[in-house]
């Protein structure tokens, strides 16, 4: 059973950075995609971000061009670079994973973006 494990988040200022990470308990060279999704206090969950095994990604149009995912097979680890963060970014980020018909969720990273 696939287990995952965020890190990188915290309280960062208005135009500031933060790196997540993804850590998975097995090889991700087989996982058909990986990604993070966010929720914000009373509104739904939302994709924001995810990398295929072949390396196609995909953004909301609300990150696109402020943040990056990308995997790193041989660490087991997928990560999400976000750059100029805006207050609407805070969130708790999850991470996902997918296998054929299987998804596994990380437990959360609480991001917050204020001054």
């Amino acid at each position: 059973q696939v287990q995952l494990v965020e890190s990188g988040g915290g309280l960062v200022q208005p135009g500031g950075s933060l790196r997540l990470s993804c850590a998975c308990s097995r090889s991700i060279s087989s996982i058909d995609a990986m990604g993070w999704y966010r929720q914000a206090p009373g509104k739904q969950r939302e994709l924001v971000a995810i990398i295929t095994s072949g390396g196609r990604t995909t953004y909301a149009d609300s990150v696109k061009g402020r943040f990056t995912i990308s995997r790193d097979n041989a660490k087991n680890t997928a990560y999400l670079q976000m750059n100029s963060l805006k207050p609407e970014d805070t969130a708790v980020y999850y991470c996902y994973a997918r296998t054929g018909i299987i998804t596994t969720w990380g437990q959360g990273t609480q991001v917050t973006v204020s001054s």
